[in-house]
């Protein structure tokens, strides 16, 4: 295949890696010393810097840019090693607590793998390759003495890494309690089969070119999907366990903040007993979180001389006629809230009978459903009214 208009998309994986190495690089800068943070960084760094290389556009731009045909292939094959020596090391981070038996196994690895990129530069430059191939180098040098060895050396180191891959987290698997460990490690067997799928359709492809026979289809169109597949999917297998809880309490974050706002802007007209200091809209979300709550409790401490405790209890009474019990205590809390704002600007205070301390339980316990209920104006300017109607009769009487 040598049409340069035939392409696999590489595009899509290529920036979801990238994306997620950027958004790595704060946790890196702030937590540079985790082992487990450095070694996610390494694994996204391979893989993007794998899908980069084989990309087809850029296969022929590194050899146009360097002169040496071919030279994308043990710059691919490296990366593509390394990446399969740090997934390795970051299984054993998770399962085996830390050892000086796990760093000898780990740094063993190390040492394994580095002499298989040594060995796959050194094969290339032994082999004769004069003619550039993006699409099928693989098949193109089958029988090419020590390109053989090359192409060989790389599946062979790929397909021993994702043997025991799978085989380490097969055996894992059973014992793991976490759910966002447990997805990461799915994530990480399907990619883990992927990448033998690949390495198998690559190989018959070889052999049947071995035997005089034409099966590059294997190689050229069959195979890359599955490369592409393994790399974004072992990547997320790795950056799960990492990102699942943070982007978990995110959402809780983000719903509790956007739930508060109508309470938070139906208490704004208090002004603050000091002046609050200003956090602005990039600031991490779970400190304008607690930004939000405690200004909301400022101010209904500073919202206690006109809140009336009876008022609420009549608005109670009303809310329930028609609504359940829980919702109707939500929305008799947010009319007393909003009887008692009305008061504050019109400068009169709840009757000192009815004058708490401070604003009890019934406001203070149920903020996030008082909040919810005053999403709906309407109807708290409803039961306001009639619940106003009430005593201004009862008054009369």
């Amino acid at each position: 295949m040598t049409n340069p208009y035939f392409h696999i998309p590489y595009v899509v994986p290529t920036a979801l890696l990238a994306t997620a190495l950027v958004l790595k690089f704060p946790t890196l800068a702030r937590a540079w010393r985790d082992p487990d943070v450095r070694a996610t960084m390494l694994l996204l760094t391979w893989a993007t810097a794998v899908l980069v290389v084989i990309t087809p556009v850029n296969i022929d731009r590194l050899n146009r840019l360097t002169g040496v045909p071919n030279i994308s292939s043990p710059w691919a094959y490296s990366f593509l090693t390394a990446f399969c020596a740090t997934a390795l090391t970051m299984i054993m981070r998770w399962r085996e607590e830390p050892s000086s038996r796990r760093r000898r196994k780990m740094r063993r690895v190390h040492w394994i793998y580095a002499g298989v990129v040594a060995a796959l530069w050194g094969t290339f430059f032994l082999a004769h390759v004069p003619e550039p191939r993006i699409y099928d180098l693989d098949t193109y040098y089958a029988n090419t003495p020590w390109m053989r060895e090359h192409i060989l050396l790389y599946l062979a180191a790929h397909m021993v890494s994702s043997l025991v891959a799978a085989a380490m987290l097969w055996k894992w698997f059973p014992r793991i309690g976490n759910r966002w460990l447990k997805t990461g490690v799915v994530l990480l067997q399907v990619g883990n089969a992927c990448g033998l799928l690949f390495d198998i359709a690559k190989l018959i492809a070889i052999g049947a070119r071995w035997a005089g026979d034409d099966l590059d289809v294997l190689s050229t169109e069959v195979a890359p999907p599955f490369a592409l597949l393994e790399a974004t999917l072992v990547a997320l297998g790795f950056i799960a366990p990492q990102l699942g809880p943070s982007a978990q309490q995110w959402g809780r974050d983000q719903r509790d903040h956007r739930r508060l706002r109508p309470l938070w802007r139906a208490l704004r007209v208090l002004e603050p007993a000091a002046a609050a200091a200003r956090i602005g809209f990039w600031a991490p979300l779970d400190l304008r979180l607690l930004q939000r709550r405690q200004r909301i409790h400022d101010a209904l401490r500073l919202l206690a001389p006109y809140y009336d405790g009876d008022f609420y209890h009549r608005a109670h009474r009303s809310a329930s006629a028609t609504h359940p019990p829980q919702e109707a205590r939500a929305i008799a809390g947010a009319v007393a809230l909003r009887a008692a704002v009305d008061a504050y600007r019109g400068g009169t205070p709840s009757p000192p009978k009815a004058r708490p301390a401070q604003i009890g339980p019934e406001i203070s316990d149920q903020l996030d459903a008082v909040a919810h209920a005053m999403r709906r104006p309407r109807l708290i300017d409803s039961v306001l009214r009639t619940t106003a109607g009430r005593e201004s009769l009862n008054a009369h009487a």
